[in-house]
């Protein structure tokens, strides 16, 4: 499976070096581990290592160095952008052994994880003392705090906590040289120049790899309220979107979905949908409501002022589960059903609007035949663009299309000043649509950085841009 042959000096180094069980060459374990959620590139490392200390990710690094072997770190590789990909026979480095849980600091707020902790055991680590890191999306039961670090995740919650960077006090980094840094530790101020913690968050492997974090906690959020609405449209969306930022609620999520994508969840999972009649869109809202009769006065005005023509309001956890579920199955169900050719943007809020009204214009126009899936967290302006292949179309000719689409959304994002990743990152997928998000000037930096930190180009490279 992989195109490349590690150097055999190098191979005597690990050999020498290392326990027994860290390399493997397994072509299972190759094809499972090369490759993210995308599915669009060919798996081909030329190994796997499975360190279980900082310690040995710094000696296989320097090592690596050394020897020019290329290096694709790994978490839980539910990306899409494909990131995590190692398809030109790189060395794939899994954290996943490296999934240490420190003790729950309750005076600082503060927990120390190694990057392989998966992100919803960091949740049920802390929350036995009344805190959470609130940091949570559908893929958190698969992914690795050090993977939602180096792409400096979204999710769910953004529009109450903000992104992962927020939520990050101090890594331990080890750099393509081997050397390992401890950038800011637990501290919540330290204003001593430049923070280089900053520069490897986002970063997606390509200037360093992450081990270790101090991650900064929260109250657990009270009592939440978790609602279900039908509106007509995505206009509607966003009408009731301002109306619910006026109600005496503490917003936590607001998701909207198609049609579309109903059918596609109902068509996977069964799930049944709370209302009779069909309707174009759906939003999940989810809230603390502490006062209730303002709230239930603000439902029954949503009837009587047209904003809504349905709406249910979840009795319990169960409940809210699964409306929740309706929302969260979705990413799973259109890969299930069909293949999504998938775009993470985001706009300013105000913008939401006329966007989607002239996306829903250019594919009727140039598409008319195509089924489009929206959704996404639209209270921070991240919509997710989803393509399904007709079934009657070969695999090849579909992305054949999809790349001059491609063109035109990016086109039509930086018409009205967005972004072409919200919050997957660039990875390979979106490499080549980099300048419609940054300028020249931007991008000549960033190459910079990467040349100064990466001389040899052994992390990730070909990731986001070239050096």
């Amino acid at each position: 499976m992989s195109t490349a042959a590690l150097p055999d000096a190098f191979l005597r180094a690990i050999s020498e070096g290392f326990p027994s069980d860290f390399l493997t060459r397994e072509p299972g374990e190759l094809a499972e581990y090369g490759r993210d959620w995308t599915r669009v590139h060919t798996p081909a490392p030329a190994a796997v290592a499975l360190p279980r200390t900082t310690d040995e990710v710094s000696r296989l690094l320097a090592l690596c160095h050394a020897h020019q072997v290329a290096v694709v770190p790994s978490g839980g590789r539910t990306g899409l952008a494909a990131g995590a990909v190692a398809a030109r026979g790189e060395l794939v480095l899994s954290l996943q052994r490296m999934n240490h849980m420190g003790p729950v600091d309750v005076l600082g707020n503060t927990v120390r994880v190694q990057a392989g902790a998966v992100t919803e055991a960091v949740h049920q680590h802390c929350a036995p003392y009344g805190l959470t890191w609130p940091v949570d999306f559908a893929s958190k039961g698969s992914s690795h705090v050090g993977g939602n670090i180096a792409t400096n995740a979204g999710g769910v919650k953004v529009i109450r906590y903000g992104l992962t960077r927020q939520w990050v006090l101090g890594l331990q980094v080890v750099t393509a040289q081997g050397q390992v840094l401890e950038l800011n530790g637990a501290l919540e101020k330290n204003n001593t120049g430049m923070d280089l913690r900053q520069l490897f968050i986002g970063s997606e492997g390509t200037l360093g790899v992450i081990t270790e974090a101090t991650l900064k906690l929260t109250r657990l959020p009270g009592k939440q309220e978790v609602f279900l609405f039908a509106v007509p449209d995505v206009a509607a969306v966003l009408k009731l979107f301002r109306d619910a930022r006026q109600a005496p609620l503490l917003i936590s999520a607001y998701e909207f979905f198609t049609d579309k994508c109903l059918a596609r969840v109902q068509r996977h999972r069964k799930l049944r949908s709370p209302f009779e009649a069909p309707s174009g869109c759906y939003v999940l809202l989810e809230a603390e409501a502490s006062d209730a009769a303002g709230v239930e006065a603000w439902l029954g005005s949503l009837f009587e002022r047209g904003l809504v023509t349905d709406g249910t309001q979840a009795q319990g956890a169960s409940q809210a589960a699964e409306l929740w579920a309706l929302r969260e199955s979705i990413s799973e169900s259109l890969s299930a059903t069909g293949l999504p050719h998938k775009n993470d943007i985001s706009l300013p809020i105000a913008a939401l609007e006329a966007f989607c009204g002239e996306l829903d214009a250019f594919f009727l126009a140039r598409y008319p035949d195509w089924e489009i899936c929206l959704f996404g967290h639209i209270g921070d302006g991240n919509l997710h663009v989803n393509v399904m292949k007709p079934d009657a179309m070969d695999k090849g000719e579909f992305l054949a299309h999809t790349k001059p689409a491609d063109h035109d959304i990016f086109a039509l994002v930086r018409k009205h000043a967005g972004s072409i990743s919200a919050e997957h990152g660039i990875g390979l997928l979106k490499k080549d649509y980099l300048s419609y998000t940054r300028a020249p000037a931007e991008l000549e930096l960033l190459r910079a950085l990467k040349r100064t930190m990466d001389p040899a180009n052994i992390l990730n490279p070909g990731k986001i841009l070239d050096p």
